[in-house]
């Protein structure tokens, strides 16, 4: 891919071997600094990417050079390379495997291109989306997949800050991201390394999943798979979940920028956040799809998922899951009260609630966060009737949600 500008590399007074890396992938400019220089470096140099050897650095230093780089505009990649210390979570851990550098090079090109992505949503709108102005990892759903002891204390781990689904074989991990909008896999304990290679192998030739974060809580395998965002590391639960988390926010930030080019190629009828319609263009599409029903005559089936307030997440990640799966003639929106409404074109009552009920199953398997708190909505279903208008509509569809949550 074309270069955006200058890398740069922050180091102690000696060159740091990856700096030759990047000389071999003939990326021009690179510019070297101190640490005591790095942020005055920052602001001359105005580099696309910068990386840093974490050798002979603390944190609170280390900590204001990553709230510096936060605050620039568009996105601007910061990796760290072999970290010793605790990382901001802007900041994208490398760890070298035996003076293996092609990985950091792909990773750094990987983070360029969600740079390119967020640069064409600044020119494509007035408003400025920054990476600090998202909690993209409140928002992120991780993939754990695994069983064992270390199982329990990873699903904690993750499930504090990001939603998690679990899976307990490689058969059930596949399913879900079929069916799932996934921000990173993390794969811990219970697996032969022939499993786990397979399983890599797979990920490597999908295109959909090449460039997803995953961290394998093992060392048995060498890197050597065709995925810019692999890290494999043995540690405690939070150990691993500290290094995933920077690379599965950075996932989520580049799912939301995709959101939002799609919402503006729609002219703001869709919501950036969940890939629904609007509120208001769903009350306009709904109405025209009630009167066309009733002039050309056939079915529509309108159905209502109400989550529990208390748990906003859950309601983002069942929005975003039936964005994932209905099907292309149907279409939905999130409302204020907690509930996203889905409207069934062509579609009688029974077929509507089978659809329904698949939909949720689905939902069940996120985790929220200490609590636990499940993404179960509770689900009404109504059709239209040959006296109906769209308003009647819905209003029989609250009285049957109602009804059910009674």
């Amino acid at each position: 891919m074309s270069q955006q500008g200058p890398i740069l590399v922050v180091s102690a007074a000696a060159r740091p071997s990856f700096a030759s890396a990047l000389d071999d992938a003939k990326l021009f400019p690179i510019v070297e600094a101190e640490w005591a220089d790095a942020a005055r470096a920052v602001e001359q140099v105005q580099p696309a990417a910068i990386l840093t050897a974490t050798s002979a650095i603390d944190e609170p230093r280390f900590a204001a050079l990553a709230k510096q780089i936060a605050a620039r505009q568009p996105y601007l990649p910061l990796i760290a390379v072999d970290p010793l210390i605790g990382l901001p979570e802007n900041a994208i851990p490398f760890f070298q495997v035996q003076g293996n550098f092609d990985r950091l090079v792909a990773r750094l090109n990987a983070a360029l291109r969600i740079r390119s992505l967020h640069a064409t949503v600044m020119r494509r709108q007035a408003v400025r989306i920054a990476l600090s102005d998202i909690d993209t990892v409140s928002e992120a759903t991780v993939l754990l997949v695994g069983r064992g002891a270390a199982y329990p204390a990873l699903s904690v781990s993750l499930g504090e800050r990001t939603g998690v689904v679990g899976a307990l074989s490689i058969e059930a991990a596949a399913r879900h991201l079929n069916t799932r909008d996934i921000d990173g896999i993390v794969v811990g304990e219970g697996f032969s390394a022939r499993v786990i290679d397979a399983f890599l192998t797979v990920l490597t030739e999908d295109s959909r999943f090449r460039n997803l974060p995953v961290v394998v809580a093992s060392n048995d395998l060498a890197p050597a798979y065709d995925l810019p965002n692999l890290e494999m590391i043995s540690g405690e639960p939070e150990r691993i979940a500290d290094i995933a988390l920077p690379m599965i926010r950075q996932h989520a930030f580049e799912a939301h920028l995709s959101r939002t080019l799609r919402a503006i190629d729609a002219e703001g009828l869709i919501d950036a956040r969940t890939g629904l319609l609007t509120p208001a263009a769903f009350d306009r599409d709904f109405a025209t799809a009630v009167y066309q029903t009733q002039e050309r005559g056939g079915c529509l089936s309108v159905a209502r998922f109400a989550f529990d307030p208390a748990h906003p997440r859950a309601q983002f990640d069942g929005a975003r899951i039936i964005g994932r799966l209905m099907r292309q003639m149907d279409f939905g929106a999130v409302f204020e009260d907690g509930s996203v409404i889905v409207a069934f074109a062509e579609t009688e009552v029974r077929n509507a609630h089978a659809i329904a009920r698949r939909l949720s199953s689905v939902m069940r398997h996120t985790s929220h966060g200490k609590r636990d708190a499940r993404a179960e909505p509770v689900v009404s279903v109504a059709t239209l009737l040959p006296n109906d208008s769209a308003k009647s509509l819905l209003a029989r569809l609250d009285e049957e949600a109602r009804r059910v949550a009674s």
